[in-house]
C-alpha cells in the first residue's frame, strides 16, 4: 500500500486474536501498522506484534528488495509496536535505532540490551534526515505510555501518531470508525485525557494532510472530523445527546425498571437511550456509551452490603478513566435494608463535575406504585 511516492505500508493484519491486551474483545481483528519511508536513507516505523514476525520482514523485503534500511524508529515500546526490534536488529546488524531515551530503558528491560551501539536518542523538536524528508519529532508522554514519541513528516505532511487516532478491527473490516475508534480510545486511552490535548495543542501547528496511526486506517480525508472527535473525547465533553441505563438484576425486578424508565424516556421524545445488562454486555461498550451520552442512569440491586459485583466493576472502570461531566441518576433495589445508592455515590465521589437528580428510584423488591411514580419523576428529570 503506498501512503505516499516514496512510503509505503508494512503491517499486517491479525484476524487470530480474540481479546486484545487480553481484555477487550475483537471481533474483526486488529491491525499492527509498520510504514517504511524509502529515501537516500530508509526508514522504518515501528515492528509489529511477535506473532507476525516473518509476515513483517517480509513486507519489508516486498519493499525495499535489495536495499537496507537504514533506521528503526520506535514511537511507542508496547510489545504489539517493539516486540520485532530484535529480529530487525538480527536482520539488518547495520540499522540504527530511533527513539526516546525512555524507550531505550524500556527495550533493556524486554529484550536484555539497549542497543546502546546503535542508539539515537531523540526527544521534542529533534530531527532526523532522509534525504527529501524530514522527521521532527514530538514528545506524547503518557498517550498513553510515558516513553511515546509522534513523528511529522514535512514534505508529504503526514503525522506518525503512535496510538493516537488507532481503532479496533483489522484494516480489511468494514465497519464505522468512530464507533471502534471510541471503544479503543476510551478503554485504552481515556484516562489520559489532560495528556491527549497538550498533544493535539501541539499538533495543531502542524499541517497535516495524512495521519498514520499503529492500528487502524490511515486517515486522509476529513482530519477535522477526526480531530474534532479527539477533542471532545480527551476533553471528557458530551459526543450525544442521550442517556445510558447500565443495570445489573438478580432475578428480574431491577431489570423490569432499567427498561420501563427506557420506554418512558423514549415516549417522552427522548433522541437516544441505549441500555446495557453489566452481567451480559460487553463491558467495554458500556463503558463507550457512558462516556459517549451527556447523562447516566445507574440501576443495581444492595448485594452483600455492598452493590453487584458487575455494577462495582463498571463504576471502577468509569472512575479510573476520569469520569466526569456527567448527569447521574440512580436507581437502587434492596428488599430489607437499600444501600446501593449510598454506595454509588461514594465511589463516584472522585469523579469531577457530576450532577445527581434530585429523584433517587428506590424499590424495595419490585415495582409498586410508589416506586414506578418515581421513576416517571426521574424520567422527567432526565428529559429537562
Amino acid at each position: 500500500m503506498n501512503i505516499a511516492k516514496d512510503i509505503f505500508y508494512v503491517g499486517v493484519n491479525d484476524r487470530q486474536i480474540d481479546l486484545f491486551e487480553g481484555q477487550y474483545i475483537v471481533p474483526n481483528g486488529m491491525s499492527y501498522n509498520s510504514y517504511a519511508i524509502v529515501d537516500e536513507k530508509i526508514a522504518i516505523m515501528d515492528t509489529v506484534d511477535a506473532a507476525f514476525t516473518e509476515e513483517w520482514l517480509g513486507n519489508i523485503k516486498t519493499v525495499l528488495g535489495d536495499k537496507k534500511p537504514d533506521y528503526l524508529v520506535i514511537h511507542h515500546m508496547e510489545p504489539d509496536h517493539s516486540a520485532n526490534i530484535a529480529n530487525f536488529v538480527n536482520e539488518y546488524p547495520e540499522a540504527k535505532i530511533v527513539s526516546s531515551a525512555k524507550a531505550f530503558s524500556m527495550m533493556k528491560n524486554f529484550f536484555g540490551t539497549d542497543f546502546s551501539d546503535r542508539q539515537i536518542v531523540v526527544g521534542g523538536n529533534d530531527t532526523l534526515s532522509l534525504g527529501r524528508h524530514e522527521l521532527t519529532f514530538v514528545t506524547a508522554p503518557m498517550v498513553h505510555w510515558p516513553e511515546v514519541i509522534v513523528s511529522y513528516d514535512s514534505t508529504d505532511k503526514i503525522l506518525f501518531s503512535a496510538d493516537a487516532f488507532g481503532k479496533f478491527g483489522a484494516l480489511d473490516a468494514e465497519e464505522d470508525w468512530a464507533c471502534e475508534a471510541r471503544r479503543y480510545y476510551i478503554g485504552i486511552v481515556g484516562k489520559y485525557g489532560a495528556q491527549v490535548q497538550l498533544l493535539l495543542k501541539k499538533a495543531a501547528g502542524l499541517d497535516i494532510q495524512t495521519i498514520c496511526p499503529l492500528h487502524g486506517p490511515i486517515l486522509s480525508e476529513n482530519l477535522g472530523y477526526y480531530l474534532n472527535l479527539y477533542n471532545i473525547w480527551s476533553s471528557y465533553q458530551t459526543e450525544t445527546d442521550g442517556v445510558v441505563i447500565a443495570y445489573t438484576s438478580v432475578y428480574g425486578n431491577t431489570k423490569k425498571a432499567a427498561l420501563k424508565l427506557a420506554e418512558m424516556l423514549k415516549a417522552k421524545g427522548y433522541p437516544k437511550v441505549a441500555v446495557n445488562d453489566l452481567a451480559r454486555c460487553d463491558m467495554a461498550e458500556a463503558v463507550e456509551d457512558a462516556f459517549r451520552y451527556g447523562k447516566i442512569v445507574l440501576a443495581t440491586t444492595t448485594y452483600n452490603g455492598e452493590i453487584f459485583p458487575f455494577m462495582r466493576e463498571f463504576i471502577n472502570h468509569l472512575t479510573e478513566r476520569n469520569f466526569q461531566n456527567k448527569t447521574v441518576g440512580i436507581i437502587e433495589n434492596g428488599s430489607w435494608a437499600p444501600l446501593a445508592a449510598k454506595v454509588m455515590k461514594e465511589m463516584l465521589e472522585k469523579s469531577k463535575n457530576l450532577t445527581f437528580t434530585e429523584t433517587t428510584v428506590k424499590i424495595m423488591s419490585a415495582l409498586n406504585a410508589e416506586s414506578s411514580a418515581q421513576l416517571e419523576t426521574l424520567a422527567d428529570e432526565l428529559c429537562k
